[in-house]
């Protein structure tokens, strides 16, 4: 049987406040009423809440735990749990919203991830990122909802420089967030990716895209080996580091496939502020 260790860590950043959130699930844990098949060894997802800082803290929790919640009391195909699950998300902040119209305004991004025997599946909207770091490399899984993508489609064009992409006002915008309104982009895994041994997955707030590809990359290769609570802890250390003046909340869940070797007395001891488990 696979197992996989993960933990999460978080800075708010620049900020006073904190409207990330990071939940974990695993079937290890699970309540003996949940179905016997559940589809995942472990599900995560991460939100990142907007609408202030009341709203947006409160959108993101719960659209975490209606999600959380929604996956474990279902059955059937995975990315047909994954859209209802989502669906939940989408449904709870609506009737937040319907009983406190003070809070219009308020939602999230969401990143769902689920582990299991063979690989994992997400389904996303808004631009928190899902990274796969694989021997080395790192890529990005899941699409960018926000209007990066089309600045730097711009920028391919020749219509703008890449200094005004970067520093385009409009560039964090969302094109599609979890707000209890119709969702417009929704990005769900074709079929399961396969998951090898050293791979880790990390799930993020765009608050970690104050570091470039290649330095979550080369952070991720330094720490590889010590598993997932020194991967977490080192990607927000090198976040935290910068002290850039208006840096954002910043929140990672990392998660990799426990070696083989090490399954038996495998354990995740977290330092202040994370989470870390093998399941």
């Amino acid at each position: 049987m696979q197992a996989f260790e993960h933990a999460s860590r978080a800075t708010k950043g620049a900020r006073s406040y904190q409207e990330d959130t990071a939940l974990l699930w695993s079937q290890r844990d699970a309540a003996p009423s949940a179905p016997a098949e559940s589809g995942a060894a472990v599900v995560a997802v991460l939100a990142d809440g907007m609408g202030g800082h009341a709203g947006g803290a409160l959108a993101s929790r719960m659209a975490c735990e209606s999600f959380i919640k929604a996956y474990t009391v279902q059955d059937g195909p995975n990315p047909d749990r994954l859209i209802e699950s989502l669906a939940a998300a989408n449904r709870a902040i609506a009737d937040t919203v319907d009983a406190n119209p003070m809070l219009a305004g308020m939602g999230s991004t969401l990143v769902g991830v689920t582990f299991g025997a063979e690989g994992i599946e997400w389904v996303s909207v808004g631009d928190s990122p899902l990274l796969l770091y694989r021997r080395g490399e790192i890529a990005l899984l899941n699409e960018d909802h926000s209007l990066a993508p089309e600045l730097d489609r711009l920028v391919a064009a020749g219509q703008i420089t890449e200094d005004e992409a970067r520093r385009d006002p409009r560039r964090h915008m969302l094109r599609s967030a979890v707000t209890g309104e119709d969702i417009d982009l929704i990005d769900l895994s074709a079929r399961p990716l396969k998951i090898e041994p050293g791979d880790y997955i990390i799930l993020a707030s765009d608050g970690l895209q104050t570091l470039d590809s290649t330095e979550i990359r080369r952070i991720v290769a330094a720490y590889a080996d010590d598993g997932a609570v020194a991967v977490a802890n080192a990607l927000i250390r090198a976040v935290e580091a910068i002290k850039d003046p208006h840096q954002d909340n910043a929140t990672v869940i990392a998660v990799r496939l426990v070696p083989q070797a090490a399954r038996p007395s495998v354990t995740a001891e977290s330092a202040e502020g994370d989470g870390g488990d093998a399941h």
